[in-house]
């Protein structure tokens, strides 16, 4: 025993450590399957990324001749050239094209009753409204006794001229008591005639009284009722729309107005209804407004139910024919830029075109500006294509 085995006795037993040999190998398995992994799924985070990367191009690998196959389809339609009748469309307000305010033209007084209402037809001379003349009439019944004393004075007078001519021919009458019988004779006729006049005056004036109606037409406003005083500073008591006509007052621009004369057809819609009323221009104003640069064309209409003054309305107003392409609602786009259509020019790539509309027709869009018509044009769907995309096209045909 050696000196070490003799120290570690005294101390107590000795400590024993046990190594083992195979601990060594499990490590580094683990190690190695760790790698392993990490490999394995870095390769598949590449694969999938060039899968990604092909997906975005399209396939890069696609053969060129494969290109196109792989695009989408979109509809295109050729417009061409279509002769339309032009169109302008206004807005205004409906009015009587003649409207009479119908007041006090006597002295006025009390109304005692008022015979027509609010949408009544009328002819001229028609009483709308009844004055109180009960004073009036007393006032003529004075001034007609004064005509009968002044006719009975001037036939005294005339008789008593007849009498002394007589006697003037026997020497019992000189010609000094002729003429002054004459002259009283002449003044007695007078009077009766100035009593006449008056009389006639009060009759007239009396009939002033009533409101009549001034021309045949429709009321289109009442503002009296029985027991009102009206008087001859009364605001109008009635308001008349001669002959039932009525009239569009249609704001246009420089350029409408420019292009549509007296006697153009127009179509008129009230708001509210979809029914179509049709009337023609008879004035075109003479003047620009500065404050909108717009004038009024009037465009007259027959008397009809649906149109009532102070309505707003639409009006489709003829302005002679254009050539010009057509396209559906569908193929015209807009944004902040104006309108536009895509096109698909001759690589098969989509092109944006601005274009300038015109008036919308049955047909469509007339487009003004911008096509010639022979274009091949996104018939819908052109806002999910991108400029410069690639696209394969299938035409349609336009309906006639």
């Amino acid at each position: 025993m050696n000196y070490e085995s003799g120290v570690m006795a005294e101390k107590g037993d000795p400590i024993t450590v046990d190594f083992d040999p195979d601990e060594d190998d499990r490590l580094e398995k683990r190690r190695t399957d760790r790698r392993r992994i990490i490999i394995i799924a870095g390769l598949i985070v590449l694969g999938l990324a060039i899968a990604a990367y092909f997906a975005m191009r399209g396939g890069t690998t696609t053969p060129a001749g494969e290109e196109n196959a792989q695009a989408p389809t979109v509809t295109v339609v050729r417009p061409g050239r279509t002769t339309v009748e032009g169109e302008i469309t206004a807005t205004g307000s409906l009015a009587a094209r003649r409207e009479m305010p119908v007041g006090v033209v006597g002295e006025g007084g009390r109304v005692v009753s008022v015979p027509v209402d609010a949408g009544d037809w009328v002819s001229q001379g028609q009483v709308l409204a009844r004055i109180d003349r009960s004073v009036q009439s007393q006032q003529v019944q004075s001034f007609s006794a004064q005509v009968q004393v002044a006719q009975s004075d001037a036939d005294l007078a005339q008789a008593n001229l007849d009498r002394a001519l007589q006697l003037v021919e026997r020497g019992f009458v000189s010609q000094a008591d002729v003429d002054r019988l004459t002259a009283t004779r002449d003044a007695a006729v007078a009077r009766v005639r100035v009593a006449q006049a008056q009389l006639a005056e009060l009759r007239a004036r009396n009939a002033r009284l009533d409101i009549l109606a001034p021309a045949a037409g429709y009321v289109l406003e009442r503002n009296v009722e029985p027991g009102q005083t009206v008087s001859a500073g009364s605001p109008p008591l009635f308001r008349i729309a001669r002959g039932g006509e009525m009239e569009l007052l249609a704001r246009l621009n420089e350029d409408a107005l420019a292009s549509i004369s007296s006697g153009t057809r127009a179509q008129v819609r009230p708001v509210g209804t979809d029914k179509l009323f049709t009337g023609q221009v008879w004035q075109v104003s003479p003047i620009i407004s500065e404050q909108d640069r717009q004038g009024t064309a009037r465009i007259a209409l027959s008397y009809a139910p649906g149109l009532r003054p102070g309505g707003f309305a639409t009006a489709t107003i003829a302005s002679g024919t254009v050539v010009a392409p057509i396209l559906p609602e569908s193929a015209v786009l807009s944004d902040e830029d104006g309108a536009y259509v895509l096109i698909i020019n001759g690589e098969d790539k989509a092109e944006r075109r601005a274009v300038t509309t015109g008036t919308v027709t049955s047909k469509g869009i007339v487009i003004a500006e911008g096509l010639n018509g022979s274009e091949r044009v996104v018939l819908r769907a052109g806002g999910f294509l991108t400029e410069g995309e690639t696209v394969r096209t299938q035409l349609a045909e336009l309906d006639d």
